[in-house]
């Protein structure tokens, strides 16, 4: 394929999602999906938050519980259980739980990817952000994704902002004994990115996405996401239509309630124009071991830092970068 911008890529809006900005920078190749930070400091702030004890008796009982019960299965009574204290929280891979009604989330996160090439290496920052609402109760949700970039390849520098996305998402089904879940979802991709630069297809596009999660017993989450974005008359294919398709799949160990280990790997199929001008399809692979640590607040709030280290598995992929993350989870409703 033609030389792009390589970027490491995630399915899950919360993280700035994307198989759908595809970067077309040169002189990498395309891999998508926004995000993302400014590396040591943050990272030192969130590892040194990790270290420290909670001092909440009770951990939060987040996104993933709807307050009645959504199938008719028989509910399961359940202890206090690691996996309930950390949900809807990972970082490249997306979690079905929707919030629950009266509760919004803010998400700040991020990547910084190196990318070794001859002469100067290439580099790039990348941050979103992203709120989530429900809508009347936890089977509907909303949300917006702001990306932004900052880029340095070949000795050269630019920055700017992404193509947007609007998300809704459907609570198919929840049980809260399992905590088994699936939310299908479905994105507008905005061109409000620039196309000069690189950082958007001028183009309105649109993304599906079909998250499924489970618990497994009481330290163990398992998550599978499988979808597709479709760009009609993309500028970085010379207003051909594009068709990008991704995988992804995570696994989660809860020693405590309130840290969680993750292990998140991203499978994306790009299509872009080959250096005979005809459309090639390329695959991309992450692979992404991270912490996310929980402190729970006054009124039922909740902050969760994380940190990522997304490795590329493929020669399209960047070769390594960092992910930061952080969200705060609180009430807008008066309690009854």
């Amino acid at each position: 394929m033609t030389s792009m911008r390589k970027r490491f890529f995630h399915i899950n809006p919360e993280a700035g999602n994307m198989p759908t900005l595809l970067a077309r920078r040169a002189p990498y190749k395309p891999i998508q999906m926004q995000i993302v930070s400014l590396a040591s400091l943050a990272s030192l702030v969130c590892l040194t938050a990790f270290s420290q004890p909670s001092g909440a008796s009770e951990a939060l009982l987040l996104v993933g519980f709807s307050l009645q019960p959504q199938d008719t299965s028989p509910m399961v009574p359940k202890a206090e259980r690691n996996v309930d204290g950390i949900m809807d929280n990972s970082f490249l891979v997306e979690e079905a739980y929707n919030q629950e009604a009266g509760v919004v989330q803010h998400i700040f996160n991020g990547i910084y990817s190196l990318n070794k090439a001859r002469g100067s290496d290439d580099h790039a920052f990348d941050f979103v952000f992203t709120q989530e609402w429900p809508v009347l109760s936890q089977k509907h949700q909303f949300s917006y994704t702001i990306p932004y970039s900052f880029v340095e390849t070949g000795g050269f520098s630019k920055n700017g902002i992404g193509d947007m996305l609007l998300n809704y998402r459907y609570q198919a089904y929840l049980n809260e004994g399992t905590l088994t879940a699936f939310a299908p979802r479905f994105s507008l991709v905005l061109p409000t990115g620039d196309k000069d630069k690189g950082f958007g297809d001028d183009t309105l596009g649109y993304q599906w996405n079909l998250p499924f999660s489970t618990a497994v017993g009481s330290r163990w989450f398992a998550h599978a996401n499988a979808g597709l974005t479709y760009l009609p008359s993309a500028a970085s294919a010379n207003d051909r239509d594009l068709l990008h398709y991704h995988l992804g799949a995570s696994t989660i160990y809860a020693p405590t309630r309130d840290l969680h280990f993750l292990l998140e790997w991203i499978g994306l199929w790009n299509e872009g124009l080959g250096a005979d001008g005809n459309l090639e399809r390329e695959f991309e692979a992450v692979i992404s071991p991270g912490m996310r640590r929980a402190f729970n607040l006054a009124n039922e709030a909740q902050l969760v830092l994380g940190v990522g280290v997304p490795i590329g598995l493929t020669a399209s992929a960047p070769d390594v970068g960092v992910f930061l993350y952080l969200s705060f989870e609180h009430g807008f409703l008066r309690a009854k």
